[in-house]
């Protein structure tokens, strides 16, 4: 009923001049090297409202963006903006149209300052002999980082960014322009609730002001609280659209995935309490980093899923990166299968049989260069060498497995990883680690940015290796995922773990009482 009643509020800030759509694209296709990935697709855009394009990893929207916004061609189908067909060169004509995106990938220039990446692709002001007039540039870049409530240093670089602060300063650079189409996708993933409060002001602003959003995420509770109207796609076809208001998220589910909300992966065997008959594989003794975490005690037992809870901040993933030595460990001890070992390093990390999945997949787990195959092989690139020379054909054979075990969908193990979509990137980055074989699996963020579809799928990858023997710690922000999947949960707060609760006793409710720090 609340969320009827906030729709409601919605519909009442629309302008009145939505009757014709601003954008409306109609029998869309687009196919590459063969493979269709849009057939017959349209969707209509209208000022002050937010357009929620919904479906699973592959079904078609980014493709479907990124002809909006000017980076492809369609082959065929019509593009109407502002009651003329338009067919848009690159994406800068179409950014000068009024037509921005803020991409799920953050495509920030690490070494320049915040105010440069904001107004990054603006004429930059100058003095009368031609140098740059950086406090203007600056000052700019404040109001309007001021304008979505952030107080960052406009003179900062944005290398010392956290991933959350670099998804504000790109939602900044997207509003510096005027734009009339503002395609967000996945927006919040890297953000705070604190910090989705503010997006969420910024969009019912625009709004208010007569911009069209295009709005992708695969957060239901998100889609309903600010959109107008949704459509859906499934593998290059559109399924529906239609008011938000005459949906729900069980049907939503059904229409991206063509499959009921219940079928969706729960995990069943939960690793029993009483059967930790064995000393625990990874165990960590009062570890400290050197800024964040805080005096860490945990033990990780074989066939175990641990969910680790926290808001943005908490010190997870710091607690993640020092046991795989990525971050110096200031204090305390790691043991593993009982005895104290050093890690230095990620390598040391890896010969002890710890792997780990990064929060980032762009930055941190891909080779974006690189194919599908050597993506997954590269961990253990040298034990195929013999000699000098490489032995293509068991390299071959074992990606195949992985591709096959993983259901990696791809048009083949020699496609470019970045032609496929997140999470089948995902279950790439997660073959590779497999390939050292691991006794301990750490994962960070494991299905961000992935559809219910494919989150659904490596749920039960994890699942399967945990049934394998394999030990696994996760961080995930998501509640209702933490406690599908795991076995005990520890939720972090500051730095310090403020709890441990069983699959049993664990609520939304409990975690996010020790994730604020409400302890008694």
């Amino acid at each position: 009923m609340e969320i009827l009643q906030d729709r409601a509020r919605n519909t009442e800030q629309r302008p009145s001049d939505v009757h014709q759509p601003i954008m409306k694209m109609e029998s869309v296709n687009k196919s590459f090297s063969g493979v269709q990935v849009l057939q017959n697709v349209h969707i209509e855009l209208y000022k002050g409202e937010v357009h929620a394009l919904m479906g699973e990893n592959g079904a078609g929207k980014s493709t479907l963006m990124k002809i909006m916004a000017g980076v492809y061609r369609p082959d065929s189908g019509k593009n109407v903006y502002k009651n003329k067909e338009v067919y848009w060169h690159n994406p800068m004509e179409a950014r000068d149209q009024g037509i921005s995106v803020i991409h799920q990938e953050i495509s920030l220039s690490p070494n320049l300052s915040i105010g440069e990446n904001i107004l990054m692709g603006t004429k930059f002001p100058k003095n009368r002999i031609g140098l740059v007039k950086w406090n203007e540039i600056y000052e700019k870049a404040e109001t309007i980082l001021g304008s979505i409530g952030s107080n960052l240093n406009p003179k900062a670089n944005v290398s010392t960014l956290s991933i959350a602060q670099q998804q504000m300063v790109e939602i900044a650079r997207a509003l510096s322009f005027n734009s009339e189409i503002l395609i967000m996708d996945e927006p919040t993933a890297s953000l705070t609730d604190k910090e989705i409060e503010k997006l969420f002001t910024i969009i019912n602003d625009l709004k208010r002001k007569g911009v069209a959003i295009v709005y992708i995420s695969h957060r239901m509770d998100e889609i309903f609280r600010v959109s107008d109207r949704f459509t859906v796609l499934r593998d290059g076809h559109w399924i529906s659209s239609g008011p938000i208001t005459e949906t729900n998220p069980d049907h939503l589910v059904k229409l991206m995935v063509g499959r009921e909300i219940k079928d969706l992966f729960q995990r069943q065997q939960v690793l029993s309490v009483k059967t930790r008959d064995r000393e625990p594989i990874l165990e960590l003794k009062n570890v400290s980093d050197k800024r964040t975490v805080k005096g860490i005690s945990l033990q990780l037992y074989p066939g175990e899923i641990v969910g680790l809870s926290g808001l943005v901040g908490a010190g997870r993933t710091e607690l993640v990166r020092t046991i795989f030595g990525l971050s110096p460990l200031a204090g305390g001890q790691i043991l593993i299968d009982g005895k104290p070992v050093q890690i230095h390093s990620p390598s040391e990390a890896m010969k002890l049989g710890i792997a780990h999945v990064p929060e980032s997949r762009k930055e941190q787990g891909l080779f974006p260069n690189l194919s599908v195959k050597e993506n997954i092989l590269m961990a253990q690139l040298h034990t195929y060498r013999k000699g000098s020379v490489l032995q293509y054909g068991q390299m071959n054979k074992d990606a195949d497995n992985y591709i096959r075990d993983l259901g990696v969908k791809a048009a083949s193990k020699e496609q470019n990883v970045m032609g496929l979509s997140g999470g089948n990137q995902q279950k790439v980055v997660i073959a590779r680690w497999l390939s050292i074989s691991p006794k301990v699996l750490l994962l960070d963020e494991p299905t961000r940015g992935v559809d219910i579809g494919a989150k659904t799928e490596i749920h039960k990858i994890i699942s399967n290796l945990a049934e394998q023997g394999l030990a696994v710690l996760m961080i995930s922000s998501e509640l209702p995922e933490i406690l599908g999947i795991s076995d005990r949960i520890l939720v972090m707060h500051e730095g310090k773990i403020r709890a441990e609760l069983s699959r049993q006793e664990a609520t939304q409710e409990k975690i996010m009482y020790y994730a604020t720090g409400e302890i008694k």
